[in-house]
């Protein structure tokens, strides 16, 4: 056991191999081909290829072919027994030296006031819009809900305004943000952070204050589809319906029964569950 910790912290130490795990991690529960991994890397392929099968053969990370092609995903249950390992065997699980998330995700369920939720995606014009109008009209009672773009600057796209009017939304609320505007010290403390681009996933982002629960729900960006005037609105309608299934099934778990690592398996899952549904 002890032997199979030092491999693992040995592959992980190489700093791109760590950036592999990392991105593969941001991105979960998305599976990611060898290609995708190089170009968001900046990787050359037969450098990715070296890369993914140390990580493989540590078992950082799981491999699934598709025909042709190579998917990866990060193997959490691996990650789990690094840090069991390292603090809790090693460290006899000393508060002192042990993260604070090591707790703060099992013990106790999620509070039951009303909780902050913000949706990130990269200009912050249509998908994050559409999941911000939609938790907060299905439970803005219990949520407070945000969206943001990573993004420069960016305005609300006038097709998205169109589906939520059309879907009966109060669009009055909604102005198109930048990521920065929450990273503030006066900006609300987040209890979940959601990235519905895989754009933003990619991106090497600070941690949030408090550490918050995370989740990616990535879809295609409706604003790229091109084609006619129909099948671009038939884009959007598809986004947004998308989007509805998710935070459905989110604003439907048991919040009040769950505990931090709870809920995280159940966001990774409708995440997860309904990809494998739309495409």
């Amino acid at each position: 056991m002890e032997q199979a910790l030092i491999n693992r912290l040995s592959t992980l130490s190489h700093p791109q191999r760590m950036g592999v795990f990392r991105l593969l991690i941001r991105r979960y529960p998305d599976q990611l081909s060898a290609g995708e991994i190089s170009s968001i890397l900046g990787l050359k392929p037969s450098t990715a290829s070296v890369y993914l099968a140390a990580l493989k053969q540590s078992g950082i990370i799981s491999q699934r072919r598709n025909g042709t092609h190579l998917y990866y995903t990060a193997n959490l249950q691996t990650a789990r027994d690094i840090v069991s390992e390292l603090f809790h065997d090693c460290c006899q699980g000393r508060p002192d030296l042990c993260p604070p998330s090591l707790f703060e995700h099992v013990e106790g369920p999620v509070s039951d006031q009303k909780l902050n939720v913000l949706f990130i995606c990269t200009g912050n014009s249509a998908r994050s819009i559409f999941a911000e109008t939609l938790l907060r009209d299905i439970a803005g009672e219990r949520f407070n809900v945000y969206s943001a773009g990573t993004a420069a600057k960016s305005k609300l796209n006038p097709h998205a305004v169109e589906v939520l009017n059309s879907k009966g939304h109060d669009v009055s609320p909604l102005r198109s943000k930048n990521i920065s505007e929450f990273q503030l010290e006066t900006a609300p403390k987040m209890d979940f952070v959601f990235t519905v681009c895989d754009q933003a996933a990619n991106e090497d982002c600070p941690a949030w204050p408090g550490q918050p629960i995370s989740g990616h729900w990535g879809m295609p960006d409706p604003v790229l589809a091109k084609g006619t005037l129909a099948e671009q609105r038939l884009a959007f309608q598809q986004t947004y319906g998308a989007l509805h299934n998710r935070i459905s099934a989110f604003a439907a778990l048991p919040f009040d029964k769950l505990n931090k690592a709870s809920l995280q398996n159940q966001i990774d899952k409708i995440g997860l569950k309904l990809s494998d549904q739309e495409y």
